[in-house]
């Protein structure tokens, strides 16, 4: 019974991740637009009956949208993490991954013989912690994808342009010829500036959602333009030729530093490895870390101490440029 429960918990922890993390799917955004297109087209009465359902499905969801928004503190923040990802993840869905791991790991070291305190806030370490690292993986992955073909797609808004091309059409061009978030956010303008939005605005709006200061660099690089008049093919080849050496001196940095990040990563899992095998050598020797509180103390000080040394190493290795 007590290993059902927990491969009970650890499939749906792992369930709620895999919906939440996985893309948009291609057949059902399709599926979704002959629908809509039977109903705007079909007949009339089964057309209002699937626009009634799906709009008590949108209804629910909106409800668990504002329990999260409710429960989750600075959701506008949160929400636009989750937008930098590219990925369709919801606050509810969120919401419900952050608390199916709390439970799966609670209830499984409750079972294991540890105290429910110390179950409780290690669930809540890792129910909480572990989707905000996952989707900060998540947004610096696409970040750095999209920063490594940004300065190719300027390069084909630089040929457009020589060749007589304004500037709106250069946009669509990158859309439909860069792959990847570079193609996609281009995508996104180009599909706001044909309802009516502005260039400028189209562009903030993509800027504020990517946090990116190369993308930034582009739209005030535009914006100036616009203002003050002058080659915009040369203003934006410089900017591709900035842009590149700038991402040849993050490298290098990288490279730099990639001795001393190798030695914090050794020295600070090396407590934990050792801690692994003696717990599997000898398993009532450290088993007082679960049920001694001085010793749960002295772990979670001694957690707390080499948490703050490997923030400072970060930091150290961390140059803006």
């Amino acid at each position: 019974m007590l290993w059902l429960i927990i491969l009970i918990g650890l499939v749906g922890a792992v369930g709620l991740g895999y919906m939440a993390m996985s893309g948009p799917s291609p057949s059902k955004s399709v599926k979704r637009r002959v629908e809509l297109i039977r109903e705007r087209h079909g007949d009339v009465i089964a057309g209002n009956a699937q626009a009634q359902i799906r709009k008590l499905f949108a209804q629910r969801s909106s409800k668990l949208e504002g329990y999260a928004s409710t429960l989750i503190p600075k959701p506008a923040l949160l929400r636009k993490r989750l937008e930098m990802t590219g990925k369709e993840i919801t606050l509810g869905k969120y919401a419900l991954i952050c608390i199916g791991i709390v439970a799966a790991i609670t209830i499984g070291l409750t079972f294991k013989g540890a105290p429910f305190i110390l179950s409780l806030l290690l669930g809540l370490f890792f129910g909480i912690g572990g989707p905000h690292f996952v989707i900060g993986k998540m947004i610096n992955r696409r970040v750095n994808k999209f920063n490594s073909n940004f300065p190719d797609a300027i390069e084909l808004m630089v040929r457009g342009l020589r060749s007589g091309l304004p500037i709106t059409e250069t946009l669509g061009i990158v859309a439909s010829e860069i792959q990847g978030p570079v193609g996609l956010e281009f995508r996104l303008v180009s599909d706001k500036m044909k309802i009516g939005r502005t260039m400028e605005a189209a562009l903030q709006d993509t800027a504020d959602r990517l946090g990116t200061p190369e993308f930034q660099f582009f739209v005030i690089t535009l914006a100036i333009q616009r203002e003050t008049g002058g080659n915009l093919a040369e203003t934006l080849s410089n900017l591709s030729d900035v842009l590149r050496k700038r991402a040849q001196m993050k490298l290098k940095i990288r490279a730099m530093s990639s001795e001393s990040k190798a030695s914090a990563y050794i020295v600070g899992s090396l407590p934990f490895v050792v801690f692994t095998m003696v717990w599997m050598i000898n398993p009532h020797y450290m088993g007082g870390f679960f049920s001694d509180q001085r010793l749960m103390v002295a772990g979670l000080g001694g957690m707390v101490w080499m948490g703050i040394g490997a923030f400072i190493m970060a930091k150290m290795c961390n140059f803006e440029i």
